[in-house]
């Protein structure tokens, strides 16, 4: 039998991983009687616990919610689990690392010295966003996590991507837009809603950072199965760009504004293509995404690749700065070339008036 605090430890880790616990199984997982449960559950509700007792066939305990939080216990999972996660909210998009940086100064300071000390040691170095990459106000993800779970229509302010004014024709501020919320999800380090346009009649994704929810919220709504049934997929295929008719229209969008595009269609690139790069196989692979390389040679490798727009894809093989041989198909080569004049033009300073 392990020592009252290892199964005290264990004994609560239990509790939370599922709602009803019946009291003969607590008993077997924990190899002890159901009278040493008994014992440990009252130890429990001393520490602070609130473990409620159920009446039923069998009889059993679950860890009730919403009362003040007594003295945390983890076991090594969970406090590795836990600073890992505490160390990368920086990246998550969500505008709370300097809050993640504070709770875990806070949880490290309650935990035992061993566990403290081993949380200590995992030191993770996250690589920030880039600066101009704005992140998503926390209330603001609150409010939309909120609107989701209460499938309630949400009105919202939704930010342009150019500024009213910004040019002479900039475009004006959009009304608010009405939406059915289904998902919030995380991509590319940014924030999306997944929605139900009302006024469009069609499925958007809005990205979080550009969105200010109205209050109150909208009447309640019976939810949408997104196409296709799985949210996942849906995300993946919108910023692949790919719309129903397999055109590249959603892509731009979903990448540069997420809201504007066209639904979701098959979760394959519109425009895909092959080239040989001179360059090793090992050296293409890291960056080479959902792409396939084949080696051919010890400075020349084969890769088959996607994106939304030939001239894409053409400006995204541009950056492995080396060597290219188009195999095909035609289209990709045509990008090629429209690419090589606009770069000249560029280079050589020639205005856009002059083109």
């Amino acid at each position: 039998m392990p020592k009252t605090s290892a199964r005290l430890l264990s004994l609560l880790s239990l509790l939370q991983a599922r709602r009803d616990w019946p009291g003969a199984l607590l008993a077997e997982r924990l190899d002890v009687s159901a009278r040493t449960v008994r014992r440990d559950v009252d130890r429990l509700r001393e520490l602070g616990y609130p473990v409620v007792a159920f009446k039923g066939p069998d009889g059993g305990y679950r860890l009730d919610a919403g009362t003040r939080l007594p003295p945390l216990l983890f076991d090594d999972e969970q406090a590795v689990a836990l600073a890992v996660a505490l160390q990368t909210a920086a990246a998550s998009g969500a505008g709370i690392g300097e809050a993640a940086a504070r709770a875990l100064t806070t949880v490290r300071q309650v935990m035992p010295a061993r566990l403290r000390h081993r949380t200590e040691t995992l030191r993770v170095t996250v690589v920030e966003r880039p600066a101009a990459q704005p992140q998503a106000d926390s209330e603001v993800l609150m409010a939309l996590g909120a609107a989701v779970h209460a499938r309630e229509e949400l009105r919202f302010d939704y930010a342009p991507v150019f500024p009213p004014g910004a040019g002479a024709g900039g475009p004006a501020a959009p009304p608010p837009r009405r939406v059915q919320p289904h998902h919030l999800v995380t991509w590319g380090g940014r924030w999306y809603l997944v929605a139900w346009d009302l006024d469009r009649e069609d499925w958007r994704t809005f990205r979080a950072d550009r969105m200010t929810p109205r209050v109150p919220t909208g009447p309640r709504f019976v939810p949408r199965e997104v196409p296709g049934g799985d949210v996942a997929a849906f995300v993946a295929a919108r910023f692949r760009g790919a719309d129903g008719s397999g055109g590249a229209g959603a892509g731009a969008g979903a990448g540069a504004g997420a809201g504007n595009g066209t639904g979701p269609g098959p979760a394959d690139w519109p425009c895909r293509g092959q080239v040989v790069l001179g360059l090793p196989a090992a050296a293409v692979a890291p960056y080479a995404q959902d792409g396939v390389v084949e080696e051919l040679g010890p400075d020349r490798c084969r890769l088959t690749t996607g994106a939304w727009s030939w001239t894409a894809l053409a400006a995204a093989l541009g950056r492995y700065d080396a060597d290219i041989e188009v195999v095909g198909p035609p289209e990709l080569g045509d990008a090629f070339a429209r690419l090589a004049r606009r770069y000249a033009d560029a280079a050589a300073g020639t205005p856009l008036t002059d083109r």
